[in-house]
């Protein structure tokens, strides 16, 4: 018999199950509004000697669920919003711009340290 469907015993009467009368829909707009945290820690050890350690915790809500208990990182993080690729032109243009500067104080250190030939003395 498929999930979600009832059967009838000897009886007549119906017998309702979980999944019944609760469609997916339904199911996931309970989970983002109220919310669901799954975590977990995963070990690799080879003897008594810990090799890798991962912690997980993953939150599953809505926009609004979230910002309820202050999590918003997303309206400040410039790689999700609109912002992003202007960033990128900037960071690039200020890269050449250190590069062309470091590469010019470097050639004036080097006019610096060359000594200046002293004038020859007539005899």
């Amino acid at each position: 018999m498929l999930p979600g469907t009832s059967s009838r015993p000897a009886s007549g009467q119906s017998i309702t199950t979980a999944t019944q009368g609760s469609s997916l829909v339904d199911v996931l707009e309970r989970v983002l509004d109220k919310g669901i945290v799954i975590a977990g820690d995963i070990s690799v050890s080879v003897g008594s000697t810990e090799l890798l350690s991962i912690r997980i915790r993953l939150l599953i809500s809505s926009v609004d669920k979230a910002r309820e208990i202050g999590i918003n990182w997303w309206e400040s993080d410039p790689h999700l919003g609109s912002q992003s690729r202007q960033l990128i032109e900037t960071n690039q243009q200020l890269q050449s711009r250190l590069e062309s500067l470091e590469s010019e104080l470097k050639a004036l250190r080097a006019a610096q340290s060359v000594p200046a030939v002293p004038p020859a003395h007539e005899t």
